[in-house]
C-alpha cells in the first residue's frame, strides 16, 4: 500500500471509532507496524488533521474534520484533462483507468472546479496503427523488470525472434514504440508495437534495474528526464 493511500485509510479507520482507539488496534487493522502508526499519526497531525491522544492511551479523530478539497489552477486542470484524454487513446485497461482517475478527481473537487473539468476545450486524438498484441502484459513486464520474447517483423516484413529487456513504451501520434535492451544485438533497440506479431512473458527478471537502463538509454538518445 502506498504511503498516501495508507494515510487516507488511517483517517477512515479513525472515523469508524467514536472513542479513543489503541495504536496496536490501528496497526492490526491496517496491517502495519505500531511504529508506522505513530509516525503516520504525527504526519497527519502536521498536515492539520484533528487527532487527539497519545501512545499508550489511544487516538481519536475529532468530529467535523474533513480532508481539504483538491485545488488546481486552470492550467493544472487543463494539463490533467488533456493528459487523461490522451491516455484514453491507449489500450483498454489504461483507457478505463483514465476514466476512473478523472471521476475520482472530480468527486473531491469544489463545484466550480468540477465544472471546469467538464468544460476544458482541449482534445486529444491519435491515428496510430492497430496493435496485434495486448499491451497490458507488456506494461506488466516493464513494471516487473521481466524479460520478454518477441516475434517481430521489421519494415521489410522480415521476422526475427528477440529476447529483450523492456524499459518503456513511447506513445506517439502514429505509432507506439517499445524501447528495450535487445540480447541479440547487445544494444538498445526500438520496436513498433504494431509490428510485434507475438509476445511471450518469461517471468524472469533481467539482470539490471530498469531505472539504470532508462538513465543510460535517455543519455544515449538525448531524451530529457520526465515527470
Amino acid at each position: 500500500m502506498a504511503r498516501a493511500e495508507r494515510l487516507l485509510e488511517l483517517i477512515q479507520v479513525l472515523r469508524r471509532h467514536r472513542h479513543p482507539v489503541a495504536g496496536q488496534t490501528l496497526a492490526d487493522e491496517l496491517g502495519i507496524s505500531l511504529r508506522t502508526v505513530y509516525r503516520d499519526i504525527q504526519t497527519l497531525v502536521g498536515q492539520g488533521a484533528a487527532i487527539d491522544g497519545e501512545a499508550g492511551i489511544g487516538f481519536v479523530l475529532r468530529p467535523g474534520f474533513v480532508l481539504p478539497p483538491l485545488m488546481f489552477t486552470d492550467e493544472e486542470i487543463e494539463a490533467l484533462v488533456l493528459g487523461l484524454r490522451w491516455v484514453k487513446q491507449a489500450d483498454a485497461p489504461l483507457a478505463r483507468a483514465a476514466v476512473n482517475v478523472l471521476a475520482k478527481v472530480g468527486a473531491v473537487l469544489p463545484d466550480d472546479l468540477r465544472d471546469s473539468i467538464e468544460g476544458v476545450g482541449l482534445l486529444a486524438a491519435a491515428a496510430h496503427a492497430a496493435d496485434r498484441i495486448d499491451l497490458a502484459p507488456l506494461r506488466e513486464a516493464i513494471r516487473a523488470e521481466h524479460k520478454i520474447i518477441l516475434d517481430y517483423a521489421d519494415a521489410k516484413g522480415e521476422r526475427t525472434r528477440r529476447t529483450v529487456w523492456p524499459i518503456a513504451i513511447g506513445f506517439f501520434e502514429r505509432a507506439r514504440v517499445l524501447a528495450a535492451w535487445c540480447e541479440m544485438r547487445s544494444d538498445y533497440r526500438h520496436f513498433r508495437t504494431d509490428r510485434i506479431a507475438k509476445l511471450r512473458l518469461t517471468g524472469r527478471r533481467y539482470p539490471q534495474r530498469r531505472r539504470a537502463l532508462m538513465r543510460a538509454w535517455r543519455e544515449r538518445e538525448g531524451i530529457p528526464e520526465q515527470i
